[in-house]
């Protein structure tokens, strides 16, 4: 198993463990995404994770449908990327998309572990769980967002930094990177 396969496991089994911690009145409670829900962020993900595979398959992306039990969606998305990742060639076919040309392992690594990432805290805020992430899973997200700095600083993308405060640990600099406050 790769690190990137790896690394996306953590990622996607954190997502997994926070999804079913949301209590049956959670899904309608905000976000750190404004002006998302829990049901919008959730959804969001599951978008993403169906983009990235349809880009693999030069195929049109499913939509997900919010009106049904996200769960299952969740986890056929998730499966999905972790059934290309698996396979040496899949993983290391170039795909195209806004972020240019790269392997499916490297959008992955870079592109899904965060966001999935993020929006793991942004799921743990937004319902009352554990915040804590993964800490290479953090490492690493904030190694491959920095050089995207503004480029990812658009509507619809992450919010403006947010300066650490001095001695702050790597997940609240990531967060702040991203335009949370802990």
């Amino acid at each position: 198993m790769s690190e990137v396969a790896e690394r996306y496991r953590v990622v996607a089994d954190g997502f997994t463990r926070h999804l079913g911690g949301v209590a049956s009145d959670g899904w309608s409670a905000t976000t750190p995404c404004p002006p998302w829900t829990v049901s919008d962020l959730v959804a969001h993900v599951i978008s993403t994770h169906r983009r990235v595979i349809a880009s693999l398959d030069a195929a049109e992306a499913v939509d997900v449908d919010p009106g049904s039990d996200l769960a299952p969606q969740w986890r056929a998305a998730s499966d999905a990327i972790t059934a290309a990742l698996a396979d040496p060639s899949r993983s290391a076919t170039v795909v195209s998309g806004m972020f240019g040309e790269r392997t499916f392992e490297t959008l992955v690594g870079r592109l899904v572990c965060a966001d999935t990432l993020i929006h793991t805290w942004d799921l743990a805020r937004a319902t009352g769980q554990d915040e804590t992430l993964d800490a290479d899973a953090v490492s690493k997200a904030l190694e491959a967002l920095t050089p995207l700095d503004e480029s990812i600083r658009r509507p619809g993308g992450f919010a403006a930094k947010i300066v650490p405060a001095p001695g702050a640990d790597a997940q609240t600099r990531f967060l702040n990177f991203c335009g949370r406050a802990p």
